[in-house]
């Protein structure tokens, strides 16, 4: 599958996946309808092809588009279905700060943390859907520098780079009560140890969070 392609999404089936969180020795499931997932994150050509700008740290057009908030990946989604006509998943208020998600809408989203981690397992109950050198860029074998997307072996949904290369933007607040607005990642970068590139990881951070491994990709809804 061509990176090159633009926006390739995949139809992940429905399921329940069980979710878990080693700070708080919390775990919880969810019951997921189906949806479609991008099969790479986006790209800094696809980035900038829909908003005229190219924030990332390091420069290519079929690396993964980096340096980008959750804010900036929210108005992203909203731009592109726009661009394709499709209803605009999130509304924002005036000030640009609040959001609302409109669940009904057909453009393009955030997944969900469910939604991303069911989509990274792909039916696996394993940590990783293959051996990490064959599917993700780490630290152990990165060159320390961000990798051109696709370029590892998919996982049994055709999805590529859900672990290594850069961590994902989630819809999904982290934990309220103890960080406020901050936002969920997931999946492991290019920088990150071994045990950070792993289905289960949740990392958080403030929505405004900018940094050259912090990217994501796009889902939407199965609208009947």
């Amino acid at each position: 599958m061509d990176v090159s392609a633009g926006n390739v999404m995949i139809a992940i089936p429905p399921g329940q996946v069980t979710l878990s969180d080693r700070r708080t020795q919390r775990s919880w499931s969810a019951e997921l309808a189906p949806y479609r997932l991008a099969a790479f994150p986006i790209t800094q050509a696809r980035y900038a092809q829909v908003t005229g700008r190219r924030p990332s740290s390091a420069q290519g057009d079929r690396l993964p588009v980096e340096g980008v908030s959750w804010w900036e990946a929210v108005r992203f989604c909203n731009a592109l279905s726009q661009r394709e006509g499709l209803a605009p998943a999130y509304r924002l208020n005036a000030d640009g700060e609040g959001i609302e998600w409109n669940a009904s809408a057909d453009g393009y989203r955030l997944p969900t943390e469910a939604e991303w981690e069911h989509a990274c397992r792909a039916g696996s109950a394993d940590a990783r859907y293959g051996q990490l050198d064959e599917i993700a860029w780490h630290r152990g074998n990165s060159g320390e520098r961000i990798h051109d997307a696709g370029g590892k072996q998919p996982n049994a949904l055709g999805l590529y780079d859900m672990l290594g290369n850069v961590w994902e933007w989630c819809w999904d607040i982290y934990d309220a009560e103890v960080y406020g607005t901050y936002r969920v990642l997931r999946g492991g970068g290019w920088f990150d140890e071994h045990w950070s590139c792993r289905a289960s990881v949740r990392r958080r951070s403030h929505p405004t969070f900018q940094i050259d491994d912090v990217g994501f990709r796009i889902a939407r809804s199965v609208v009947r």
